[in-house]
């Protein structure tokens, strides 16, 4: 048998953990066709089928899941001998690639990544910006953005940014000769402006007030999936808008827009980056993440 290159066995690991050749091929920065025929050589040389491949689907083998059972361990070995030679040159080095939330994203690009670009010139930032929550595992990231809340549970989870409030916003212009909501349930009476999930549903519009919790299924002609758009219809007078408060700031300040609702909209947890509990830190996301602190607690 010929001994396989630790590529060949790299670019095996890619595709077991991600399931897809696709997702695989673009978290190692090679084409797809390369990585296929990296896979057929690597079974040619150990003599042995590594998956089970369909049109849709890519899974590993018996034989495969043996091997990645045995390769996975060895491969997170060497990717923390290689960071402790980071550690030891002093400067990180490498890729770090973070999966977040538009807002999550504007915020670190805003406050966090001129400073960490700037002090850390070996490390290649890969932020991506997405509202849909990912497995950053399997996508190959090395941390996640998102509100505390979204978080998993079986994840580290490092706070920023302050709380997060949502509010319901309108352009003075759509409540002239209208009466302004008092409570949740007179938005029944208004045209309000609904939000497409990346799950495809549609976000019903969630208050508390003194320990009450209600969810409305709001109406309205028009539905949107973007926070700045939302912002940017309600300023027109298209309707009630419910939105994370940062979003709205500029238009409030312009006096485009006013809130209703006021005390039904209590600020929640804010965002959090987050990694796996179970893997090592590498050192550039360590040194993200105490950038991160340090500059929060300047706020």
């Amino acid at each position: 048998m010929v001994r396989p290159s630790l590529s060949d066995l790299a670019a095996f690991a890619a595709v077991a953990n991600h399931r897809s050749f696709r997702r695989a091929a673009e978290a190692m920065g090679v084409s797809r066709s390369a990585l296929s025929h990296a896979i057929i050589g690597l079974e040619a040389k150990l003599g042995v089928r590594l998956f089970n491949r369909t049109t849709r689907s890519v899974s590993p083998t018996q034989a495969g899941a043996r091997l990645l059972a045995r390769l996975d361990p060895v491969l997170q070995d060497l990717d923390l001998a290689l960071d402790t030679l980071s550690e030891d040159r002093g400067t990180p080095s490498g890729t770090l690639r973070i999966n977040a939330n538009k807002p999550g994203a504007r915020i670190l690009l805003t406050h966090v990544v001129p400073r960490f670009l700037d002090s850390y010139p070996e490390v290649e930032l890969d932020l991506v910006s997405e509202n849909r929550l990912v497995d950053i595992v399997e996508q190959g990231f090395d941390a996640g953005v998102r509100l505390l809340e979204a978080v998993p549970r079986d994840m580290v989870a490092v706070t920023f940014g302050g709380e997060v409030r949502f509010i319901a916003v309108a352009a003075p212009s759509y409540l002239q000769g209208r009466a302004t909501p008092k409570t949740p349930d007179d938005l029944h009476a208004h045209r309000c402006i609904r939000q497409r999930l990346p799950s495809g549903k549609r976000y019903r519009w969630e208050f508390s007030k003194r320990g009450a919790e209600v969810a409305v299924d709001v109406p309205g002609n028009l539905t949107l999936d973007d926070s700045d758009l939302l912002v940017q219809a309600a300023a027109a007078g298209r309707g009630i808008a419910y939105v994370p408060g940062y979003f709205a700031r500029p238009f409030l300040e312009s006096g485009e827009l006013v809130t209703v609702l006021d005390d039904w909209c209590p600020p929640s947890p804010g965002l959090a980056l987050y990694y796996p509990r179970s893997r090592h830190v590498p050192s550039p996301l360590r040194a993200f993440i105490d950038l991160l602190k340090d500059l929060d607690g300047k706020r």
